[in-house]
């Protein structure tokens, strides 16, 4: 019974799980960056021998600390909407790639902006409603989240 009840317990699982379309650029979260870092205000590129996979996704890190912080508490460290531009999920529902040098930690939470070409999403992030774009980013974010 015990046997059935844990094959139909993993079989609802495996039905339900949700693919999450993460921005895997070069292969790995935040282009490579080390998303532990972001939380001391740093940006570094991580190194291939520090790599950790993570709800399907690929991550990198500079140093076996960051890598060990990560591994006690990997859904801290996990950018939100799946490493794509925050902005841009609020304003307009797309994924757009970032600038792996361009973030915000609020709220406990890692952001990731886009910035090139003259536009820096994080500058407009800062000059609306924060809170009015969170939310605006979370309903978007639950729309399209998926892989297809």
């Amino acid at each position: 019974m015990k046997n059935i009840f844990l094959l139909f317990a993993l079989t609802c699982l495996s039905a339900t799980a949700q693919d999450i379309d993460y921005n895997l650029k070069k292969g790995f979260i935040a282009n490579g960056f080390d998303v532990v870092a972001y939380f001391d205000n740093k940006t570094a590129e991580g190194l291939e021998k520090y790599t950790v996979s993570f709800d399907g996704a690929n991550y990198k890190f500079s140093s076996e600390k960051n890598q060990e912080k990560f591994n006690k508490n990997p859904s801290k460290y996990v950018p939100k909407y799946g490493g794509y531009c925050a902005y841009a999920i609020a304003k307009k529902s797309e994924k757009v790639s970032i600038d792996p040098e361009t973030f915000l930690i609020d709220d406990g939470n890692l952001y990731l902006f886009y910035n090139s070409w003259g536009t820096n999403t994080l500058k407009l992030w800062q000059k609306n409603n924060e809170a009015t774009l969170i939310e605006l980013a979370n309903a978007n974010w639950e729309k399209i989240k998926l892989k297809k």
